[in-house]
Formats: structure tokens, C-alpha cells, sequence
């Protein structure tokens, strides 16, 4: 694709050390940090695609990041995302029911190794629970 030739009223200047610069009109200016915003989003946009596309990221229903972002505890809401019973969740994570139970609650706190291994049988990343 061919590019669109812009003719701008540029004035160059140099500075005593020898510096040149440009001197652009604000409005072209500005028009050219949006473009190079714009630039940034578009590859982290591709980033991100390809890491999906590489089954690196994952997408979950506005349900289930409603309930995150409303405060509901992390681990019950990608359990059930997952559609895991409570029970073979504290299994895979060598821990007891009822202990995932009083962490999904609130009641107590895991240890990070207890959390790490949560995570893992979740198939997420420690960061998805922080």
C-alpha cells in the first residue's frame, strides 16, 4: 500500500551545538502522537491475538469479569468458569474441601503455595488470582 504524501510547513533550526531540529505546527504534531499511539494499540492488539491464537491468553464471558471486578472471590468465579465442582478442584490442589471452601469464603487466606497450586489445577496464572 502506498503512502499518502503529506506536505507540511516545516521549519528546520539548528541549535549552537550543532542539533537540527524540526519545527512542526502543533496540530501536526499532535496528529502525529496519535498516530504513533495508535501504532502502539495496533501491535499490542496483534500481540495479544497471537498470543491467543497460541492458547497463551484466554477469553472469559463479561459474567464471569462482572463477578471479579464486583469482588467475588477469584478462585470460586474461574472454578466455576471452568465448571469445576468444589471438590475436584481442592483435590487436583492436594488440599482439603473445606479449606477451599473457607478461602473461596474469605474465612481464611492460603498460603502462596497453597494459591500457586490452586492456580495450576485452574490452568491460570498466579496473576489471574492477584
Amino acid at each position: 500500500m502506498a503512502r499518502k504524501q503529506t506536505t507540511i510547513a516545516t521549519q528546520f533550526i539548528t541549535t549552537a551545538t550543532g542539533d537540527r531540529l524540526a519545527v512542526v505546527p502543533e496540530a501536526e504534531y499532535q496528529r502525529m502522537i496519535e498516530a504513533l499511539e495508535d501504532r502502539a494499540d495496533a501491535e499490542a492488539v496483534r500481540m495479544f491475538n497471537q498470543r491467543l491464537a497460541d492458547g497463551k491468553e484466554e477469553l472469559i464471558p463479561a459474567e464471569f469479569a462482572n463477578r471479579i471486578i464486583n469482588g467475588e472471590s477469584q478462585i470460586r468465579v474461574w472454578r466455576e468458569f471452568r465448571a469445576m465442582p468444589a471438590r475436584e478442584l481442592a483435590e487436583k490442589a492436594g488440599i482439603s474441601a473445606g479449606f477451599l471452601w473457607q478461602i473461596e469464603k474469605g474465612e481464611r487466606d492460603g498460603s502462596f503455595e497453597t494459591i500457586k497450586k490452586i492456580a495450576a489445577a485452574l490452568a491460570i496464572s498466579m496473576d489471574d488470582l492477584g
